[in-house]
């Protein structure tokens, strides 16, 4: 029985695509919902086996049109999509079917997982799969017809056989974080939280050395921190260490010992972090040359280059896919991360191009593996090599399946020192700003105050170098965002060669309790983080030119500048600041007053 009163989906149809697209008269959905949430079943109740396109669970009209405003997540971290049904937009850069080539339904803008409609400012729907234990799920979007899908992936259900699938809810309020809070208090049901001790903050050579990275570049920011900013207890090593991709324990020309290294780190008082991409590996590798049956095959039975089927890499490409339905490459993966924490002493791992081992195509060593089950059992056998004690940070990864998986998840793209990716970092984020401390701890990407000639490289291959024009209002946006967004502190300047002024900043950030931001609305101009003795009110000026912010305030108190500490006043009722320049944000501290309480 339905027992939700959403009527659309009352009057909604399900049916089962086969092979070709055409209906399996024979297999049928089971649907049994408890409240706003449903569950579901397949069930072949014909005499022959049925190869699965997709399990359409809800098909049918809907009264939103195409000037509904919308939210959708993608299925890799590095998409997200707003604007309307109509006339849908990417929030990030990449694009789930353009960049790692997702198929795409004619007649429909697919987001996956989860959406979010605003047909009115104090109207909203939300609808999204609570569970992600096998299969994909998507909610297509159009002008006055939807439909709700599970990939099948063309799995081949056998006669009088049975599949449970994810979990569904749809919930409507007036009230978008308390909507976003109730779901996710969903998900955390179906998949709870890694357990980890506290938020890590840190250091990370990426933003500064880039792969060029050497040994002496961390030696010299491990002595800066230590003499500067100590409580960067984390010193990460990003990507560059390694001899090859996939080869993650031989260190490349500009390192000698990473065991050393790493004993080295903790001898000063700090901890070491590792980057490593477990589901990669370039084609010189030795482990791509001695155990290319490790990897996901063609129709050929040879390794499958990510390439043919999908983004190939941004640098040292084509990538080849780890299988992780193989038994011996999960093998693999535990002895890295072991020999990583046990022998080198990490116990941080921050794991990137995770979505290469969740992509569609090609064949698993089990064959009847979804991708998503093949990449959770990948991860499952990385965290057996970490330890329950580590913190694993996901990156560049497909989201949904990544649920229970790791401790931490980066919820934008990479940090470049120019305003419009300022501006573009903080509006991924702060879409996600509810995930934080619900589904995983949110790491923001790192803070970068300093301006510096660089060489860096993008996930698509673009190289950039050189100073860009980047005024101070707009590095205080971005360090505005840090704050705002409650997750992880990771600087990414040489800490050798920075300001003081800068230095106080970052201190000043890692002074917050870890607490993201309830934003006013999805324009993300006005928010507010509560912490226990105090609240920061967060104002962003995203326009180019001035402009003046209001914030209602439900206590009245003494307001001081976060990062000078400048005392402004006493305010009840509201707080105005008038001229905000372009491109611009304050984060305020209200000191509530006994007297108002």
């Amino acid at each position: 029985m339905q027992l939700t009163g959403i009527q659309f989906i009352q009057d909604a149809v399900s049916m089962v695509r086969d092979a070709e697209g055409k209906t399996a008269e024979h297999v049928r959905i089971l649907t049994e919902w408890k409240g706003e949430t449903a569950s579901f079943r397949i069930v072949n109740e014909g005499n022959h086996a049925v190869s699965i396109k997709e399990i359409v669970l809800f098909k049918g009209a809907w009264p939103y049109t195409g000037s509904t405003k919308f939210y959708g997540e993608g299925y890799s971290m590095l998409s997200q999509y707003g604007g309307t049904i109509g006339e849908p937009k990417m929030i990030g850069k990449f694009d789930d079917r353009k960049h790692y080539k997702l198929p795409a339904t004619e007649g429909f803008f697919t987001a996956y997982n989860f959406v979010l409609l605003s047909p009115e400012p104090a109207r909203h729907l939300l609808m999204g799969f609570t569970s992600c234990h096998c299969y994909t799920g998507e909610i297509r979007l159009a002008d006055g017809h939807f439909e709700v899908v599970l990939d099948g992936e063309q799995l081949v259900l056998e006669a009088g056989q049975s599949w449970d699938l994810e979990t569904f809810a749809i919930i409507e309020g007036s009230d978008r974080e308390a909507l976003l809070e109730q779901y996710a208090a969903q998900l955390e049901t179906n998949h709870p939280r890694l357990e980890t001790s506290g938020i890590p903050n840190g250091w990370c050579s990426w933003y500064c050395f880039g792969p060029e990275v050497t040994e002496q570049d961390i030696f010299n920011n491990l002595r800066a921190i230590g003499e500067q900013v100590p409580q960067l207890k984390y010193i990460q090593i990003d990507d560059g260490y390694q001899a090859y991709m996939g080869d993650w324990l031989t260190p490349g020309k500009s390192f000698s010992d990473m065991e050393k290294l790493c004993k080295q780190i903790k001898a000063e008082g700090f901890e070491p972090a590792i980057w490593v991409a477990p589901f990669i590996a370039q084609e010189e590798s030795a482990v791509f040359k001695e155990h290319p049956d490790w990897f996901i095959q063609d129709d050929e039975g040879k390794p499958l280059a990510s390439n043919r089927i999908s983004f190939g890499g941004w640098r040292q490409g084509p990538w080849y896919m780890l299988d992780g339905t193989h038994p011996e490459a999960r093998d693999y993966l535990r002895h890295v991360f072991r020999t990583m924490r046990q022998e080198w002493g990490c116990h941080y791992f921050k794991l990137d191009a995770n979505m290469w081992g969740a992509l569609p195509g090609g064949r698993r060593y089990i064959a009847e593996a979804t991708k998503v089950e093949a990449y959770r059992m990948g991860m499952e056998a990385v965290l057996e090599g970490a330890g329950q004690d580590s913190f694993l940070l996901g990156c560049n990864a497909p989201m949904w399946p990544s649920l229970g998986t790791v401790h931490g998840m980066r919820v934008t793209g990479d940090i470049a020192r120019k305003w419009p990716v300022f501006a573009l970092l903080a509006a991924e984020g702060f879409s996600r700003n509810w995930q934080h401390n619900r589904l995983w701890i949110n790491d923001p990407d790192c803070i970068v105050l300093e301006n510096r000639n660089i060489k860096l490289i993008d996930p698509d291959g673009t190289v950039r170098r050189g100073l860009s024009s980047i005024t101070p209002d707009e590095f205080m946006f971005h360090a505005a965002y840090i704050v705002a967004s409650g997750g992880m502190v990771l600087s990414g300047d040489d800490m050798a060669n920075m300001t003081e002024r800068n230095l106080d900043m970052v201190k000043k950030a890692l002074t917050t309790r870890n607490i993201a931001a309830r934003f006013d609305d999805d324009s993300f101009r006005v928010g507010r983080v509560y912490e226990p003795d105090r609240q920061l009110l967060c104002l962003f000026n995203w326009e180019e030119t001035p402009a003046t912010l209001s914030i209602t305030l439900d206590k009245s108190g003494d307001v001081e500048d976060f990062w000078t500490g400048e005392p402004l006043g006493r305010f009840e009722g509201q707080l105005t600041l008038t001229d905000m320049p372009g491109h611009s944000a304050r984060v305020l501290v209200l000191n509530p007053s006994s007297a108002a309480n």
